[in-house]
């Protein structure tokens, strides 16, 4: 079989090689999905050779090289074993006479063990293209169970295909994963970057849903509240188009210490943050609705200026509106007020012209401030 799109011209740096196309970037061929970085393998070649002809080494525990030119990067052929515990405890050999099938055999899934030479010809030792068409995960070889890292990105996988189902025997060896320990040597880090690309993903609630039934959820976030209604809203955050923050944020929410998991899983303040504020600007929301809110009273006013406040909405406006689309893309409550307009009058209040009517006095600033920003919102 040939894949047109994926053949490429030998240019002077490679010829002579034999260069593949491996991985992701043949599996999306198939699939006929977009297009995303290539990754190349190439076998029966040396480190030596390839200084020779110009290319950069960049590989820290196996050699990996920049193309003179595209600053690609082409790896050789290796094969790995397992020396400790972790997804790190592993030995890798990349001598010459290492196979394109031997590179492909230590892969994870079956339909990310594929591979492409220059013409487009495709390279399928380990019938990746028949599970592609039964849109199934199934691992490469009993060397999965080695790598806990594989739990994570079958899960992240799993969001992002999400007609695609398991294996029995895949599942298993998941699970044997959890039982044995060894998704216990997964670091916080790993752990956010595979999750964190998941929440991106069409449906994220497959990933969860995985590591909870494998058993693994309790065991990387023990912190973690998941549930059916969770996973529903999780998605909904998807299909409406949120960014990262706001479905972390969502994710994180009902956690009996939401600051805490953030903790352990070292996200980025924004991501922090914005899980830190959401309970509140739900709660403030609620109130907020059941108030008739046609016709702008003072008590209104004052509710609205101490939750905009509240919420540091003055000096992050962005998060606070966004706090709130999630809010209302993910809660029964009607949008009966326009918060950009009342975050652009609230912050259109000269604070500095009253700062030098007050004198210097604090406790003033911050009375007449309170009280020009309520009436500028009753004067909408």
């Amino acid at each position: 079989m040939v894949i047109p799109q994926l053949a490429f011209t030998e240019d002077k740096f490679i010829q002579g090689l034999h260069v593949f196309c491996v991985g992701g970037a043949v599996r999306d061929a198939l699939l006929q999905s977009i297009e995303g970085d290539k990754d190349w393998v190439v076998v029966g070649a040396s480190p030596e050779d390839m200084l020779m002809r110009g290319f950069t080494p960049v590989g820290g525990d196996f050699p990996v090289f920049l193309h003179p030119v595209t600053k690609q990067e082409y790896a050789l052929a290796r094969t790995e074993r397992k020396s400790g515990r972790g997804y790190q405890g592993f030995t890798f050999y990349t001598g010459q006479e290492v196979t394109l099938a031997e590179d492909l055999h230590r892969r994870d899934f079956t339909i990310n063990a594929m591979a492409t030479d220059s013409q487009g010809e495709l390279y399928d030792p380990y019938h990746g293209l028949n599970d592609l068409n039964l849109k199934l995960f199934r691992h490469v070889g009993e060397a999965f169970i080695e790598d806990p890292v594989r739990i994570l990105r079958l899960g992240r996988f799993l969001s992002r295909f999400s007609d695609f189902n398991v294996a029995p025997e895949t599942m298993n060896l998941c699970q044997q994963m959890v039982t044995n320990n060894e998704v216990d040597a997964l670091v916080p880090e790993r752990i956010w970057k595979e999750i964190s690309r998941a929440l991106m993903a069409e449906k994220p609630s497959r990933c969860f849903d995985f590591l909870h039934e494998i058993g693994a959820l309790k065991r990387i976030m023990p912190l973690l509240e998941w549930n059916a209604q969770k996973a529903l809203l999780l998605d909904k955050t998807a299909t409406a188009g949120l960014n990262l923050s706001q479905r972390y944020a969502l994710l994180s929410l009902d956690t009996p210490d939401i600051e805490k998991l953030s903790q352990q899983l070292r996200v980025a303040r924004e991501q922090a943050d914005y899980a830190k504020y959401l309970p509140q600007v739900i709660a403030g929301l609620e109130q907020l609705s059941m108030r008739r809110m046609e016709a702008l009273t003072e008590t209104d006013a004052v509710y609205m200026v101490e939750f905009v406040e509240r919420m540091d909405g003055i000096r992050k406006p962005e998060r606070l509106l966004d706090l709130i689309a999630l809010t209302m893309s993910v809660h029964d409550i009607p949008p009966n007020l326009d918060w950009q307009k009342v975050l652009n009058t609230i912050k259109a209040v000269p604070v500095g012209d009253i700062a030098q009517q007050c004198e210097g006095d604090v406790a003033l600033i911050k009375q007449k401030v309170k009280a020009a920003r309520i009436q500028a919102l009753l004067a909408i």
